[in-house]
């Protein structure tokens, strides 16, 4: 049975011709460049995180939970709570002696998601 030699292609990053991998049969896209490579690598994975962001978004929240611990039985001190990606106006010392870590991550959690709808302008829930 006689071998089908792969034709040329060109690379989908750099756009110059390359021969194909014989084993990777249709599925090499871009050159041997690294460049071109991580770069293919980046774009597929934009393209996945943008298709899954649910996945993310419940992880996210249950990662931060996990990390600040179970609820007390008794006041004690309040353990190390994640940093949070927009800055409260209360210091964040204050915020922890009044409200409990777990409730403080929940609502940081709600203030980030309402701040990014607004930034983006998105209304609708998904």
């Amino acid at each position: 049975m006689p071998s089908v030699s792969p034709r040329k292609r060109p690379c989908c990053i750099c756009r110059k011709w390359f021969m194909p991998d014989v084993r990777q049969k249709d599925r090499q896209k871009t050159c041997d460049n690294p460049e071109c490579r991580t770069e293919h690598h980046r774009r597929q994975c934009a393209k996945w995180n943008n298709k899954n962001r649910k996945y993310f978004k419940s992880n996210y929240l249950a990662k931060k939970l996990e990390k600040v611990g179970k609820p007390p039985a008794a006041v004690c001190i309040p353990p190390s709570v994640p940093k949070c990606r927009i800055s409260p106006i209360l210091p964040r010392d204050v915020l922890l002696r009044e409200v409990p870590a777990r409730n403080l991550v929940i609502i940081e959690y709600l203030a980030e998601q309402i701040m990014g709808r607004k930034r983006t302008g998105s209304t609708g829930f998904s």
